[in-house]
């Protein structure tokens, strides 16, 4: 027995050190950290990247223009941010231009609060006072300029708006006293008014509409040359858009608490439940043409873009419609 016992361990060391050899690391740089983004969080947490042969190594870069900087360098395999970053690299030329391949978000995921308790708000409320905003030519800081021109507010004329603040430090610089206004992401929004900072009054996702919000990217030379990582990354990602749809709330908040250390599991719930009240998250990879032309819309509102960009020149729906169409299971 001993001998049966002895020989099955044998044979399988070289089994599991191929097996380890086979797994591909992927250097992955998300924009923020955020409950927006749970489908990524789920497709991690429950080993959907593993089952594809991908062992990811996430970082944070604070801002897209940090992780388009650190794709471009060559620092990071794959980009999750904003697709305005690739239209602007697009636009100056890169030799190596980044490609959009897979969509995660079709809306802003920025609320907006008002400092201490409000019952009834109104847009015109902001006219002469100071919004916390977002870095400017960023999706976020321009998104906020577009609703406001929508209800009539001209943007550093009507109201003013702090854009030099980086993203990590706004929400703190607004709790220190800084503003009337602020737009942030959430958890930090929900974590804010039950401390008592501030009343979240808007969505700015809902009132902007569907928009191509937060987008996977890697550089052409990269797609070309490993087309089979970029499939399996958008079919790991796929099967997370996939649970979350057929998971309840509090279950999601379950498998992403991880990434969240400290949060109250209460504040999680919340947050999710804000991004699925306004229909954050994609239900397929698959990038939005319409949505896409939307975000040239609003980049051209702000003063940010002279022309729009040619979708096929800068996205791909190849590995995602292929994904799609061969199906998954969770």
């Amino acid at each position: 027995m001993l001998a049966v016992v002895v020989l099955l361990l044998a044979l399988s060391v070289p089994w599991a050190t191929a097996f380890a050899q086979e797994m591909e690391t992927v250097r992955l740089s998300e924009v923020v950290r955020s409950v927006f983004y749970a489908p990524q969080y789920v497709a991690l947490e429950l080993g959907y990247f593993a089952d594809e042969g991908l062992e990811i190594e996430l970082s944070t870069a604070w801002g897209a223009h940090n992780g388009m900087a650190a794709l471009i360098s060559g620092s990071v395999d794959i980009g999750f941010f904003g697709p305005e970053a690739t239209i602007y690299v697009y636009n100056q030329g890169a030799p190596d231009p980044a490609i959009g391949f897979a969509q995660l978000t079709q809306r802003d995921g920025s609320f907006f609060m008002a400092r201490g308790r409000v019952e009834n708000f109104d847009w015109n409320d902001v006219r002469g006072r100071l919004i916390v905003g977002a870095r400017k030519g960023g999706v976020p800081q321009m998104v906020l300029e577009w609703v406001l021109r929508q209800k009539g507010i001209e943007p550093f004329l009507d109201v003013g708006i702090i854009t030099h603040l980086a993203f990590e430090a706004a929400a703190g610089a607004f709790e220190g006293g800084l503003g009337d206004y602020v737009a942030q992401f959430e958890p930090t929004m929900t974590h804010m008014e039950r401390a008592g900072v501030g009343t979240i009054v808007a969505s700015l996702g809902a009132e902007a509409g569907d928009i191509t919000y937060t987008v996977y990217h890697a550089r052409k030379s990269y797609i070309e040359s490993r087309p089979d990582i970029i499939e399996r990354f958008t079919r790991a990602i796929y099967r997370g858009q996939l649970w979350v749809q057929h998971h309840s709330t509090e279950e999601i908040a379950t498998v992403v608490a991880p990434y969240f250390p400290g949060m109250d599991f209460d504040v999680l719930v919340a947050a999710l439940d804000r991004y699925r009240s306004i229909d954050a998250w994609t239900p397929t990879p698959i990038i939005s043409r319409d949505g896409f032309a939307r975000l040239q819309e609003v980049m051209m509102m702000a003063g940010e873009l002279a022309d729009p960009v040619p979708f096929d020149d800068v996205m791909t729906n190849v590995f995602a419609e292929s994904v799609v169409a061969a199906g998954v299971s969770l």
